[in-house]
């Protein structure tokens, strides 16, 4: 019995019955050796932190535009924040962690850069549209390994894809990680708010602190706490009404007082133009996009407008940045 086995049969003895057991993936696209010691999750899982669009979410915006400061989320804490709940409440609901773990990492892969500000330039650019969960399966399926994927098995690209709220993963784990999502970007959203001096903490609403706590740290206590009680022994990831109903509560104070203030939205404009104009450029001129992109032109017959959109989604902040300056800015006008 190879090690991978062993591990397999110990999480058929172990998990909870409603779990996602790896000997029970529905596999791969493409059939591949299983490995003697790892089980095909936590392959997935290594896979995704290996790759060069895992690497990439260090330089990505999660809210602040180049904030003034060390301790802002990015997009990758913002990641490692989600995979830290998830593993959370896997555990303790006896789930796959692996599976949450692969889920959650992958999980914003496609982002652009400058966040959702980024996203909605090549949405509405895109005669495609974009949409950042359809992008992070497009990066894992195509275009890590110069255009051959990473060829992760089907559950983990599921939860990938599903991971946003309006949609409904096939596992259990996926679901765990749509939730634990939703409660970073909400817990650090709201940290990272108070230290830009854009909210206080007593501005949370009464209503809300009543069901959840007085500080950002006890609402997260409360939402992970509440979803493992309530989903303890069922076949589903759910959440008491009085304390999903004050997620949701806070969710929306946040998009009034943080998400679409002008503080904190101040250089949005800026960052949706640039993300806007590297597009038409590279619409333009496909001749310059590197070579990886313009194979999957030549060689896969990917219309111009979804690999200009991959390559562009793909940059970091910095590097946008960068690019735009080379294109646009004369020689003598760069500081």
């Amino acid at each position: 019995m190879t090690i991978r086995e062993r591990i397999e049969k110990e999480e058929k003895e172990y998990l909870s019955p409603y779990a996602s057991c790896a000997a029970d993936s529905k596999g791969r696209d493409r059939a591949e050796p299983q490995c003697d010691i790892r089980p095909v999750y936590q392959r997935d899982r290594d896979r995704i932190l290996h790759s060069k669009a895992f690497r990439r979410l260090k330089d990505k915006t999660q809210v602040f535009l180049s904030p003034e400061g060390d301790h802002y989320r990015t997009r990758l804490t913002h990641t490692l924040e989600v995979s830290q709940n998830a593993r959370t409440i896997a555990k303790a609901l006896r789930l796959n962690e692996d599976l949450v773990e692969a889920i959650a990492l992958g999980h914003d892969l496609g982002h652009t850069p400058f966040g959702h500000a980024g996203e909605r330039a090549l949405d509405s650019v895109c005669p495609y549209g974009f949409r950042h969960n359809e992008q992070s399966v497009r990066v894992v399926e195509v275009l890590e390994k110069d255009g051959k994927g990473l060829n992760l098995t089907k559950e983990v690209r599921d939860g990938i894809l599903n991971h946003k709220t309006s949609l409904e993963p096939c596992t259990l784990e996926g679901k765990v990680v749509r939730y634990s999502d939703k409660i970073a970007y909400i817990y650090h959203d709201c940290d990272d708010a108070i230290r830009a001096g854009i909210l206080k903490n007593e501005d949370i609403p009464e209503s809300i602190c009543k069901v959840t706590g007085y500080t950002t740290n006890a609402r997260l206590d409360c939402f992970i706490h509440n979803i493992i009680t309530n989903s303890l022994d069922k076949d589903d990831i759910c959440m008491s009404p009085e304390v999903e109903e004050a997620m949701k509560d806070l969710r929306q104070f946040m998009f009034e007082n943080v998400y679409t203030n002008k503080q904190a939205k101040a250089q949005e404009k800026k960052a949706h133009d640039l993300v806007a104009t590297l597009y038409e450029y590279y619409l333009y001129h496909p001749d310059k996009l590197p070579n990886e992109y313009r194979n999957l032109m030549e060689q896969r017959g990917d219309m111009p407008h979804r690999v200009v959109c991959d390559y562009v989604s793909s940059m970091s902040d910095r590097y946008a940045v960068n690019k735009y300056r080379e294109l646009f800015i004369p020689d003598s006008w760069r500081l």
